[in-house]
Parts: structure tokens; C-alpha cells; sequence
């Protein structure tokens, strides 16, 4: 069991690319202090509006576990809420998901993703409607790429002055990527411009969700690559931006609701590839029941990535 911190998909994309279940709650589900609370610590105080914080396990069972002992209000973060509505320790064990109405994009509409990823993917929705009874239909969800609203509200939320000063003393022992973005000069109409993308989003989700339980994506456009960058600059023939492989995760960040990547399947090259499942607003128990029926039609704890040497 492990904590990580989720503020575009931190939990949810090392879960799928170390065949993890790795869980984000509902906002304001775990209570988050100091972290993105403390005004004292430069970069430690922002992301106030995107970040969680949420287990990284072996299996969704354990994840609820994690969740009985960290979900509950905090005085400390005003953003935390009472969380009597989930039995927690209840939730792997609860009845099947016949019937449940999930929506399934493979792109979003908008991304570039690995072949091999989608035909993982595409299979284990297969589960989901052939052995789990689920009703499954094809979306695309409705909204544009939101990812340089993205970067803004990063920005928006952070202590630029307190990075700034940072960076000037230790710059070069920082991310490049970090370094251009806490020095870019933002203006207001970026700021502002980036809530109204978000606000487009949140509606759309809405909509989409009066309509289905869940939906359901891959976790990451690529499999697990290798270390020493940023993400990739090609994705299945398409020239993207180094960061476009994490695409899938941050409109959960945007929108605050529950979101969990399992183990979908392997690739031929024995990588594990993830499956996202996001819920409806506060629909967490949902959220992990949905992962635990296919974790139990599929089954993934006893396996592990292939050892390349």
C-alpha cells in the first residue's frame, strides 16, 4: 500500500503503468493538509482546486481499505466533507454491475493513443459487456482538449513568487518543464479564459453523466516508456505535445470526481496497461464496485510486468 498525490492523474497513471489499482476519491473525500494547504511551502501551497490525495495498491479491496481510514472532514482543509454515505470496507463485496449504463471512448475524441493500448482497452470493455453484463456504447463526451487550461490553472493555483524565488536559487537542479512554466509571464485573460474552459467541461461531464454511471477510458494514450523524458513526441504515428499521453486523467481533476485506474491487460511486449473508470458526483462506492467486478472477471494480482533483462 502507498499514498500519492493526484492533481491531473499522479495516483491514476503510475497505478497503470506499474499494474496498480490506484484510486482518486471524490474531492474533498480525503482531506489534504499540508499539502496544497500550507501557505509557508512554495509548491507545496497550489493546485488547491485539483489535488487529491489517494492509495496506490495491488488490489481494489485494499484501496477501500486505505479509504475506511483516510476518507473524513478535516478542520484543516475547507474543501473536506463528510464521507458517511460509503461503507468503505463494503464495497469489493458488493453485488454485481448488470445492467449499469457505461459510456466508453477510446481517444476522448481528441487523443493520440498507442495501438496497443487501445486493443487492451477495447478487450476489457469486452469484459465489462460480454461477462459483466454491463451495457456499454461508444461516446465521445463533447468537450475540446483542455490541456493549455490545464497548464493555466496549474499556474493560476500556484505561489508563483515563492517558485519564482525558488528557482532562482536552485533552477538548475529543477524539471526544465517546471522551470518554463513557473516563469512564463500569464496574463489575466489566461487565468480567467482557463476557468471558463473548465466550467465547459464540468457541463459537459454533467450531461454525459445524466446519461451513464461511468465512463470509461484508457488511463494513459501510451504504455510505460523509457526513462529520461517527458512523454513521448509521437503517439501511434501523430506529433503531440510530450505531455499529451496523460490525457486521460486530468478532466477528473477538472471536474473533482471519483476516478480509478486497474490492470485492463498486458501488452505483447508484456507492459501492463490501465483501465479508467470515472463516476458520476460522489459516486465513489460505484466507482470501486464497477473496478472490483472486473477484477474479479479478470483477474490481475498474481501477475507482474516482464522483466526486460
Amino acid at each position: 500500500m502507498a499514498l500519492g498525490s493526484d492533481g491531473g492523474g499522479s495516483v491514476r497513471v503510475p497505478a497503470a503503468h506499474c499494474g496498480l489499482v490506484g484510486f482518486k476519491a471524490a474531492m474533498g473525500r480525503v482531506p489534504v493538509w499540508p499539502g496544497c494547504r500550507d501557505e509557508r511551502f512554495a509548491g507545496v501551497s497550489g493546485w488547491e482546486s485539483l489535488e487529491h490525495i489517494g492509495p496506490l495498491t495491488r488490489t481494489v479491496a485494499d484501496a477501500a481499505l486505505m479509504m475506511s481510514v483516510l476518507a473524513g472532514p478535516d478542520p484543516r482543509d475547507r474543501h473536506s466533507i463528510p464521507c458517511g454515505d460509503v461503507d468503505w470496507t463494503e464495497v469489493p463485496a458488493d453485488g454485481g454491475v448488470a445492467g449499469l449504463r457505461v459510456a466508453y471512448s477510446a481517444d476522448l475524441g481528441y487523443l493520440a493513443v498507442d495501438p496497443e493500448v487501445r486493443r487492451v482497452v477495447g478487450e476489457a470493455v469486452g469484459v465489462l459487456e460480454k461477462y459483466l453484463g454491463c451495457r456499454v456504447e461508444a461516446v465521445e463526451p463533447g468537450w475540446g482538449n483542455p490541456a493549455e487550461a490545464f497548464a493555466a490553472l496549474i499556474a493560476a493555483e500556484t505561489d508563483l513568487t515563492g517558485m519564482r524565488r525558488l528557482i532562482g536559487e536552485h533552477g538548475a537542479r529543477m524539471s526544465p518543464h517546471l522551470v518554463t512554466m513557473m516563469q512564463r509571464r500569464w496574463t489575466a485573460e489566461e487565468f480567467t479564459d482557463a476557468n471558463m474552459v473548465r466550467k465547459a467541461v464540468v457541463n459537459r461531464m454533467g450531461c454525459l453523466m445524466s446519461t451513464y454511471d461511468v465512463l470509461v477510458t484508457p488511463t494513459t494514450a501510451v504504455p510505460a516508456f523509457e526513462v529520461g523524458i517527458q512523454g513521448p513526441t509521437v503517439i501511434d504515428g501523430r506529433k503531440v505535445p510530450d505531455t499529451a499521453w496523460t490525457g486521460f486523467t486530468f478532466p477528473a481533476n477538472l471536474t473533482g470526481q471519483p476516478a480509478v485506474s486497474v490492470p485492463a491487460g498486458w501488452t505483447r511486449d508484456g507492459l501492463p496497461v490501465g483501465l479508467h473508470i470515472v463516476g458520476r458526483h460522489l459516486a465513489d462506492a460505484q466507482v470501486l464496485g464497477v473496478a472490483a467486478a472486473f477484477e474479479r472477471a479478470a483477474p490481475w494480482a498474481d501477475r507482474w510486468p516482464t522483466d526486460p533483462t
